[in-house]
């Protein structure tokens, strides 16, 4: 699966992501971007500024924009979390890359996500991260084609694990 060049990390907030991403890139020999940071460089605003300041439904088409703009290759690409809100964004990732799932317990998202409020995490008003965790989830199993068990790995497992999967 590999052949097609990216590898498109997706997952709750707190999944590692963005950390694991930067070991896959460095380990692979491949670039490496994470959408979040590259929308807040583009917008001059971190996320949770953008999500107070014009609600979570701009935020989401923003998201999903610049995502249908990207032109990558050999690259190690890490969504945002909420980019499995946009079918067409997962479509063309897909179409770009394998798409991996990095899938972790409830339990260790809460325990990862102490900063929830200032974090930048597309949520309804009064949604709980329970009620977010069990509504993603399933986006995440639909769009990915490798599902990884981060439960109990660290960073070099975790990559050791995606790397096995896509070979």
């Amino acid at each position: 699966m590999i052949e097609r060049g990216n590898i498109i990390l997706i997952g709750m907030p707190g999944c590692g992501k963005s950390t694991v991403g930067v070991l896959l890139a460095k380990t692979l020999g491949k670039n490496f971007l994470d959408t979040d940071v590259h929308i807040q460089a583009a917008r001059g605003r971190n996320l949770q500024d953008i999500i107070d300041a014009d609600g979570l439904e701009v935020f989401c088409k923003i998201e999903s924009d610049y995502l249908l703009t990207l032109k990558r290759t050999n690259t190690v690409i890490a969504t945002g979390g909420s980019a499995v809100y946009s079918t067409v964004a997962m479509e063309l990732l897909r179409a770009m890359g394998v798409v991996v799932f990095l899938d972790i317990s409830l339990d260790e998202i809460e325990k990862r996500l102490t900063n929830l409020a200032i974090r930048g995490v597309v949520m309804d008003p009064g949604e709980t991260l329970q009620t977010l965790y069990a509504k993603r989830r399933s986006l995440y199993k639909q769009f990915a084609e490798v599902t990884i068990n981060c439960n109990g790995l660290d960073h070099e497992q975790t990559i050791k694990a995606i790397i096995t999967a896509i070979s």
